[in-house]
């Protein structure tokens, strides 16, 4: 059985797992084919839900931070990933300059250990580069285990970025630039920047993925002869509102009408007892009169200061896909982590505080690795649906690579280099 959890288990998700398993052929050859027209991005992390009645993937995460909390069983899976994507892109890389955010967090100086053993242990001499040039000499850094991470300044040499007597073929990004691109990392050109700077926060956009996800769902789904919603969160795009003004507060109340009003002919399509939701910019709307508790929060938020003065925000609103696991009675989600095309592993996140039709990652939440009853983690053929871990975890991970392939696509339309792939 699948561990720590209840209510993972029963219910129609039960069906989609058996014609996942069913169509493992087709769906691993599926996979193979579109690797071979597009690039994965370098590594991923992809937040899964499981409603029950749908499985369905709600964010996908281009610089994962998470890999601290795989299981030192995944390890190996990890490790051979990471050798196989250097050797795809720079098969004579010695060096491997790593560069992190500048967060503090245990958890997140953990992950950072651990990415630096993974890339040793594939065969890389990996040094950590910083962006905050408040640090102008190599400085140890405290590790919850009692161990250190030493940080150096960056030193920047034309068009390379190096250490003092450390020259990278390949630079890595574990920082999402969600404040943008700094100066020192613009026109590398002769190095590997992993993953492109175009996939970071400051020119991403949920929309551009999710509506290349939906692309893919489609055809996936129409291979499984299924319905896509079962795979597939309904998003909208409601560009940029002024909450604040009485017409950005009605266009956003007519776009969330509008798409619960989609999520609710599904449900009773199939038979569905739940309320339905959708999430406008991470924040839980039931009712579409519930979005103006957005323009009292926008109001707040722009009179402390935390907020542009000039009026008119970006919003993106999607279709909320309850979580049904639970952890110690606490809200679960799957998070699926992957290094080039592989799945290496994954973790639950936990959130006691937060509903199963809340975001989970926020304040309160914890992780806990994926645990397995048998040591073997490849589906079991014949296994009754929701009776084996690794058929279920399988099934997780088929949904996080269909999001790991829309990233890809949606990074290439938005690569600024974009006609090398005409």
């Amino acid at each position: 059985m699948v561990p720590h959890l209840i209510t993972a288990l029963t219910g129609p998700i039960n069906e989609l797992e058996q014609r996942i398993l069913e169509s493992l052929p087709a769906i691993e050859r599926w996979f193979r084919l579109e690797w071979m027209e597009h690039t994965p991005p370098f590594y991923t992390a992809v937040d899964v839900r499981n409603a029950g009645f749908k499985l369905a993937p709600v964010d996908t995460h281009l610089f994962p931070t998470g890999f601290h909390n795989l299981t030192d069983e995944m390890l190996p899976l990890a490790v051979q990933a990471a050798m196989a994507a250097i050797e795809k892109i720079c098969p004579e890389a010695k060096n491997l300059l790593l560069i992190p955010d500048r967060s503090t967090r245990h958890g997140y100086l953990m992950n950072v250990e651990r990415l630096v053993r993974i890339f040793h242990q594939a065969g890389l001499n990996v040094r950590l580069g910083t962006l905050d040039e408040s640090v102008t000499a190599p400085t140890p850094v405290a590790l919850p285990d009692g161990s250190a991470l030493t940080i150096e300044p960056l030193v920047r040499q034309r068009g390379r970025l190096l250490l003092k007597d450390f020259d990278p073929c390949t630079i890595l990004l574990n920082h999402d630039l969600a404040d943008g691109v700094p100066a020192v990392l613009q026109n590398l050109h002769e190095q590997y920047l992993l993953p492109p700077l175009h996939a970071g926060w400051g020119v991403r956009r949920k929309t551009k993925h999710f509506q290349a996800y939906e692309e893919l769902a489609k055809k996936f789904a129409k291979m499984l002869g299924m319905d896509p919603w079962l795979i597939n969160p309904m998003i909208t795009r409601a560009g940029r509102v002024d909450l604040e003004s009485p017409a950005g507060l009605d266009a956003l109340t007519t776009h969330a009408d509008a798409l619960l009003s989609k999520v609710r002919r599904k449900y009773k399509e199939y038979g569905i007892q739940e309320k339905p939701f959708v999430l406008v910019n991470l924040l839980t709307v039931r009712e579409a009169r519930d979005v103006a508790v957005l323009a009292e929060r926008a109001r707040v938020r722009r009179a402390e200061g935390q907020a542009p003065a000039e009026p008119g925000d970006e919003l993106f609103l999607q279709e909320g896909v309850p979580t049904h696991e639970r952890i110690n009675d606490a809200v679960a989600e799957p998070v699926v982590t992957m290094i080039d095309r592989y799945v290496v592993g994954g973790y639950y996140r936990v959130n006691p505080e937060r509903g199963a039709d809340e975001n989970l990652n926020a304040p309160g939440a914890s992780f806990v690795p994926l645990a397995f009853a048998e040591s073997n983690q490849l589906p079991r053929r014949g296994a009754k649906p929701g009776a084996s871990a690794p058929n279920r975890f399988y099934m997780y991970g088929v949904i996080a690579r269909l999001a790991m392939v829309a990233a890809s696509y949606e990074l290439e339309a938005t690569d600024p280099d974009a006609e090398s792939y005409d």
